[in-house]
């Protein structure tokens, strides 16, 4: 018997013995892999944690916490996309309710992404095959328009004013909103800054932002000198954090929060709409993008170049003073807003 006929006979073995076991051949591609040393979630998700970037840890640690509270004991290639479908739901049902809540969308989009993020460290792990990831077979909800927009020229007038005439360091909040209006940037990137990321002969600053995306954004001579000062006087030294406290200590988001709940506190409008540090973005986007056009408002928001057009577009929309104007002209009828 030759070698071809022996493997046919050794086959032909196999498929009769499957045959009287009640098995396919199919049944056997789909049967799942046996893994051994997989790792539960309470053993990989502090792995991946240790991984990621502060953002990254920020944006999805307390939804990596809940899936260890929920699934610690479980190994992570045991959750199907149902299992997870079921997870999205309890979370949506016990997020707070605040007054700009969106049914817990927000909730359910992070712990997703928070998910598929780990399950892309676990294939490249060698954990699952990339293909068995279940968080990409569950889909994210629909994220609905954002409510931010740019403030009118008056409003930022009053904003500015509060905060120049309140608080225990108006100097301070006064500097951080002319620097997040200038700039456009996000509060991360002001966080971040150094004394050596002032190019003070060409009035630059270095910001690094979100996805660490890295740009020179230029400021006023003024603004420059108010960083310097700042700088000097608050004891910022090389390599650490540029904005600080009266007391040298460096300048957290918590700023921001007591800020706006200050500014809230006396412009009733800027409470009831919540107004943010982020809206500040929005209105200086907006006004470049009305005066120099897509392409420059497209560079001074620091968006990678070939990326999603519509990050831009989303800061860049119609204004509601806009829309009020087009109203106006329609009715005939001056409105307050146009």
């Amino acid at each position: 018997m030759s070698t071809s006929q022996a493997g046919q006979a050794e086959l032909a073995a196999a498929r009769l013995m499957l045959e009287r076991m009640g098995i396919s051949p199919e049944d056997l591609a789909l049967a799942p892999e046996s893994r051994v040393g997989v790792p539960t979630f309470a053993e990989y998700v502090p792995v991946v944690a240790a991984g990621v970037t502060p953002g990254t840890l920020k944006a999805y640690g307390s939804y990596w916490n809940k899936v260890v509270h929920v699934w610690g004991a479980r190994r992570i290639d045991e959750p199907s996309p149902s299992d997870i479908e079921r997870l999205v739901e309890e979370v949506k049902l016990q997020v707070v309710a605040r007054r700009n809540a969106r049914g817990g969308r927000g909730a359910a989009e992070s712990l997703i992404a928070a998910l598929r993020c780990l399950y892309r460290r676990a294939a490249a792990d060698g954990h699952i095959r990339d293909g068995d990831n279940p968080a990409l077979k569950v889909a994210k909800p629909r994220r609905l328009p954002s409510t931010r927009r740019a403030i009118a020229d008056t409003r930022l007038e009053e904003i500015n004013r509060v905060a120049a005439s309140t608080g225990d360091d108006p100097e301070l909040d006064s500097m951080l909103l002319r620097l997040h209006t200038e700039t456009a940037c996000r509060r991360a990137g002001a966080l971040a800054l150094r004394p050596e990321d002032l190019d003070s002969d060409q009035c630059l600053i270095f910001l690094r932002e979100k996805g660490g995306t890295v740009r020179w954004q230029p400021v006023s001579p003024t603004l420059m000198q108010h960083l310097l000062r700042h700088g000097l006087e608050r004891g910022a030294a090389r390599g650490a954090a540029l904005l600080r406290y009266r007391n040298g200590g460096p300048l957290t988001y918590r700023r921001y929060d007591h800020l706006w709940v200050r500014v809230g506190e006396r412009l009733p409008w800027v409470h009831t709409q919540q107004i943010s540090t982020h809206w500040l973005r929005h209105t200086t986007l907006t006004w470049v993008e009305r005066n120099f056009g897509f392409s420059v408002a497209r560079a001074y928001a620091g968006h990678a170049e070939g990326g999603n057009v519509a990050a831009t577009a989303t800061y860049v929309r119609a204004t509601l003073q806009e829309v009020c104007a087009a109203l106006a002209q329609l009715t005939g009828e001056p409105h307050p807003l146009a």
